[in-house]
Parts: structure tokens; sequence; C-alpha cells
């Protein structure tokens, strides 16, 4: 009789398949499986409606196709969704949640809006039990039909112009030290600076700095200083005065509790709090991996950022792989 599935040894750090799926039991076999503690195996019987865990695993990947990545062969029962590039991996909680609600099916995921590199776990995917009904992977199948499961977004390249305002640091009393951070910050996605401006606390000054960027092709802008909530605290305003249609001054999360989101026609604009400089994660880590997808910011993507919004402040920032940033 053909073994129903992979039976699995476990030996002086081994860990792998002594028996494979199909494998036809022969009487030489029978001391190995008693010493692996196989008194009874399972074998495979055609049946109608019946679908076995492998089969059932490559039914789920191909109901979710993802660009950009790809799925393992099954093993032990499951497939792995692993990226071929970086980019921001995209969930539809909804849909999962109605899938992993239909019976044997489990699909385990990273987080939505989590950023990954090339070569990341993004899923995995199987059954329970051996085997199950074929009508549960063809209830998934039909839900999958026309809406994607899960998505790699990829980066796009931006053009980007930075305007640091505060008379402090245009009058050269203290050194800028923005500048550095979101050079390396930046460095992590395609594209260029396309300058950096310094500006006094002057409203026509910020607003002035900001179009010549736009002149010169920027089709991202960030701005820094100036994003309390002060009277003299002028970028906000700035920002407005340039046409911008604000999304949200202000968000669920800290470090980064100031964030300013805004749009310019299609033009993504960030107005960043001092915390950017202080600390090595805040909301601007967050953002930027949507900035460069090209999908548009909503204030609701903003308000699920406050579960999880509250950075622990590890001595050692483990930032995408911790709490912090989900939404």
């Amino acid at each position: 009789m053909a073994l129903c599935h992979d039976i699995t040894a476990m030996r002086d750090g081994f860990k792998g398949a002594a028996f494979r799926r199909g494998h036809v039991i022969r009487p030489e076999d029978v001391a190995q499986l008693l010493d692996l503690g196989k008194r009874t195996v399972f074998v495979w019987e055609d049946q109608a409606g019946e679908i076995h865990e492998e089969d059932a695993a490559r039914r789920m990947a191909a109901m979710a196709p993802v660009e950009g990545a790809h799925y393992t062969e099954p093993s032990e029962g499951k497939v792995l969704l692993l990226a071929d590039r970086p980019g921001l991996f995209r969930v539809d909680r909804e849909l999962l949640q109605s899938i992993n609600s239909i019976g044997d099916l489990t699909i385990a995921t990273l987080p939505d809006h989590y950023p990954v590199e090339a070569g990341a776990r993004l899923a995995s995917m199987r059954i329970v039990p051996l085997v199950t009904q074929e009508k549960q992977i063809l209830q998934a199948e039909a839900l999958c039909a026309g809406r994607p499961l899960l998505a790699l977004r990829p980066y796009g390249p931006r053009k980007t112009g930075v305007v640091i305002t505060g008379s402090e640091i245009y009058t050269g009393r203290i050194q800028d030290k923005f500048e550095p951070v979101v050079r390396r910050k930046l460095e992590k996605f395609p594209g260029e600076i396309l300058g950096v401006t310094i500006c006094d606390d002057d409203l026509e000054g910020i607003v002035g700095a900001a179009r010549e960027h736009l002149a010169r092709g920027a089709d991202f802008l960030i701005f820094t200083g100036g994003m309390s909530v002060d009277p003299d605290d002028l970028t906000p305003s700035a920002i407005r005065r340039l046409g911008a249609e604000i999304v949200s001054h202000g968000v669920p999360s800290q470090p980064g509790n100031m964030t300013l989101t805004a749009y310019l026609g299609e033009i993504p604009i960030l107005g960043v709090p001092g915390a950017a400089i202080s600390l090595p994660t805040t909301v601007f880590d967050v953002l930027l991996p949507q900035i460069f997808t090209g999908d548009r910011i909503t204030r609701e993507d903003l308000i699920r950022l406050g579960d999880g919004g509250l950075c622990q402040m590890c001595a050692q920032c483990r930032y995408p792989n911790c709490t912090f940033g989900r939404y």
C-alpha cells in the first residue's frame, strides 16, 4: 500500500522525511517504521470529494498568486511563500479571516503593511488533517476569485525635495542634524534627493523653497521643524499655503505623534517632527515604504496605527520585527 503522507524522522540533529508520500511499503520497511514509533500507517485510497494535504496546499497557493514572490513545493503538507524582491507586503485581512474560518484550511502570514527584503518568508499554507473535503478548497477558491488575498508592492523611484525649517539652524546657531537622517533612511529606497533647503521661520520662504523643489521635478516633499502646535510653528501652515490637502496632522502613534501627512495632487508630503533625529524608529519609518509603493495613505490607514502604535523603546531597535507600526 502507498503511504498517504511523509513520515518524518528526527535523530542526531536531522529532521526530514524518512519515507515520502506515495512510497509503497515493503516488508523491510517495517522495522524502521517501528523505530519511528509508527505502529499504524495511513495509506491513500482514492475517494470522491477528498483532497490530500499536498494537493490542497498547491490549490491554496494557486488561488493567491503574488507577483514578485513564489511558492515552494509542498513539504510536510505545507507550502511557503517567499519574496523575490524587496517591497511592502499587503494582506486582505478580512478575506484571510474568512478563509481561515472555513474549517481545515490554515493560512499564516506576516502582518499587513510589513516591509520585507528579498528571501523573506511571507506566508505558509496548509490544511490541518491529512485529507479534507474538496468542497472546502472550492469555497476558498470562490472567495479569492477576482480579489487578491496577498500582494508584494514594489518600491518605485522618487525624486525627493527636503525643506528644513528653523531660525536656529538657518542662522547657523545650531548645526542641522536632520539631513543625515533623511539621507540614511531614503537610501533604502530607489530614487534620488533633488536637494535640501534650510529655511528661516518665514512662511513665504518655506513655501518658496517647496515650490523650487517642485519646479525641479520633485514628486515627494519632506518638511521638518516647526511641526508642533505652537503659534510660531509655521510648517503646517506653509504646507496648506502650498495648496496641499492635509490627510492628518497628528497620528495615534509614538514617537512621531505630530507627523503630518498631505498630498499636493498625487505628490505625497510628510511633515516630520524632531523625534526622527534622536530616535532610531518613528512614524517616519512606518510611512516611507507606502510612499515608495505609490499607494495613497488614507486617514483610515493612520487611525489604524493606534493598535501597536506605542514604541517599546527597546535598548536595541529591531524594527520592523516588533509590535510598532502595524496598521
